[in-house]
């Protein structure tokens, strides 16, 4: 239903005048109840509960009849012509008797009225049509009642608790209503179409009187609205289901409420007590959020996904309205984004966020960097002597605990009872963390906060660790075995025999197998005489060794291909 202004109404056509009043008489008082043929007689055979207002002289009133002989036979009916009867009452344009009968109806009452000659056609009748000095008898339901000095009626039925703003000029609104003709006969109904009705208010995009009837209006506020005729369609109606003169009543509920001048609205819920750090275009955050548009309706919820959404800021990624929102926010915050249209799905709307909608978006930020960010080391603890740091190569003892930025745990050492052990910058952990292990010495404490791109990226350990989520590492180093220079996997700790073919070739046959190869490193690491590479495998580091060693591949060693490191620099053996 277009609630628009229609233009003015005909006159009645000339056989609805069969009841105005033609013999000039003076209308006597009219009686209640059965009396003589000579007195007017009303029998009210239906009264609704409710009657907020009952016809008075200057009223205009629509109301259908039958017109019958008191032998029965029926003269006329506004039914047969599927129209009322519409008519000033007192004012001379009815018949004396109807005139009367009428004042004191409620809308939706039924009246029976008899009225004698004189208060109708008295003598003279009408010819072909009302014998004279007919008796009338009439059927008489009043469908709408209104007076040219009437405004828009409104009563509110339910207001919430909190109405932060309420409908003024030029607001844009969407809302769902019922509408009514005053005997409660639906006309139209934006739930039966089951969509709001969209529109500017107080622009003339309206009938007036919902112009005037929607302003002060709260988001999930209802009220009935009540409009006469000479506010809303007039006496034309609207050409199709409002007819002319016809009051109207609407149940409107307020879905929605914007201005085109709005912007953003941001409701800070809890913030934390330490925020070292707001986010700032560029920056990519991890965030939960319920989205619901202005009357509580839910349309979605990362939490329903169990997995946080995940965006840059400030780069379109998401709708303006967001991307403005989510500027400055400390990491662990909660607040409120309310979102207009033109900054968020516009006109058109998304999946089941119908157009022209207000959003709202309850947020957590779980946590966010900036791709440019490095590790951060935070020292809690360092023991008196802390000479001896770390440094790649060397073999680490460690208890850690993992966890989001938002404190979710993710692992722990302790809780499994033993330590992680690596040898570092042996590429054994993420970036980050063999960064934010180094230079740090036996007994000290850290924490390592390590982003994203240096730690699980975007795809994160499925199951374990989020996609593109910021760890913190809470470390305790316990043990710590020096590493060989770069590029060595077996050092000598001493002087190197200038006859160490032979001594490692024990039958002097003049090869070095495998077996005697091995037993002789091993024999140099436990004198302490040699030492190879520590937290990698013994076995492999000989065996790589011996490989290295034996340049034809053909499992043995002799003295032509037995070179030390220094003597060959293609090759980590000795």
């Amino acid at each position: 239903m277009a609630f628009r202004v229609r233009g003015s109404r005909p006159l009645p056509p000339p056989l609805l005048l069969l009841l105005l009043w033609v013999t000039g008489q003076a209308a006597p008082v009219a009686g209640l109840g059965l009396g003589s043929d000579a007195e007017l007689q009303i029998e009210r055979r239906f009264v609704p509960d409710e009657c907020p207002r009952t016809v008075r002289s200057g009223d205009f009133v629509r109301y259908h009849y039958v017109g019958t002989f008191p032998d029965g036979q029926k003269f006329d009916s506004s039914y047969d012509r599927g129209s009322t009867f519409n008519v000033f009452v007192g004012k001379g344009q009815l018949i004396a008797g109807m005139d009367q009968a009428l004042v004191g109806m409620c809308v939706n009452e039924r009246r029976f009225v008899k009225i004698p000659p004189k208060l109708a056609y008295g003598s003279e009748g009408v010819s072909g049509v009302i014998p004279p000095n007919s008796v009338l008898h009439f059927d008489v339901l009043l469908m709408d009642i209104w007076n040219s000095e009437d405004e828009v009626q409104i009563h509110t039925y339910f207001k919430p608790p909190s109405c932060s703003r309420t409908i003024q000029v030029s607001d844009f609104v969407r809302y769902h209503y019922n509408g009514t003709f005053l005997d409660g006969t639906l006309f139209d109904s934006s739930h039966n179409r089951m969509k709001t009705y969209d529109t500017y208010v107080g622009i003339g995009w309206l009938i007036p009187g919902m112009d005037k009837g929607l302003l002060g209006m709260c988001v999930g506020e209802k009220r009935i609205i009540t409009i006469p005729p000479f506010l809303a369609y007039g006496e034309d109606g609207d050409g199709k289901d409002i007819p002319g003169q016809a009051s109207l009543v609407f149940d409107v509920a307020l879905l929605d409420l914007h201005n085109p001048k709005d912007s953003i609205s941001i409701e800070n819920k809890v913030i934390p007590a330490n925020c070292e750090r707001r986010s700032q275009s560029g920056d990519f955050l991890r965030y939960h959020y319920n989205g619901t548009l202005l009357d509580g309706t839910f349309f979605d919820s990362s939490y329903s996904r169990n997995r946080t959404f995940d965006t840059y800021i400030g780069q379109g990624y998401v709708i303006p309205g967001m991307d403005e929102g989510l500027l400055g926010v400390c990491i662990g915050e909660r607040r409120r984004i309310v979102v207009p249209p033109h900054l968020g799905y516009g006109e058109e709307g998304r999946g089941n966020i119908p157009g022209s909608a207000v959003l709202v978006f309850d947020i957590h930020v779980i946590d966010f960097h900036n791709p440019s960010d490095s590790i951060s080391i935070t020292s809690h603890y360092k023991p008196p002597d802390c000479s001896v740091l770390s440094k790649k190569g060397d073999y680490l003892k460690y208890h850690y605990n993992a966890s989001l930025l938002d404190g979710t745990l993710l692992d722990s050492t302790w809780n499994l009872g033993k330590t992680y052990n690596i040898v570092l910058g042996s590429g054994q952990v993420v970036l980050g963390m063999d960064m934010g292990l180094r230079e740090m010495c036996v007994g000290e404490k850290r924490t390592v906060v390590i982003p994203p791109h240096l730690g699980y990226g975007e795809a994160g350990v499925d199951g374990e660790v989020p996609g593109s989520a910021v760890l913190v590492f809470d470390i305790e180093l316990l043990e710590l075995v020096a590493g060989l220079p770069e590029g060595y996997m077996f050092i000598w700790n001493g002087e190197v025999s200038p006859n160490l073919f032979e001594e490692i070739d024990k039958d002097g046959n003049g090869e070095v197998l495998l077996e005697e190869f091995s037993e002789y490193i091993h024999a140099q690491v436990a004198t302490g005489k040699g030492k190879l590479a520590p937290g990698f495998d013994a076995e492999m580091i000989v065996k790589n060794m011996f490989t290295n060693q034996d340049r034809n591949g053909d499992g043995k060693v002799v003295a032509e291909e037995f070179k030390l490191k220094d003597q060959e620099t293609k090759h980590d053996e000795l």
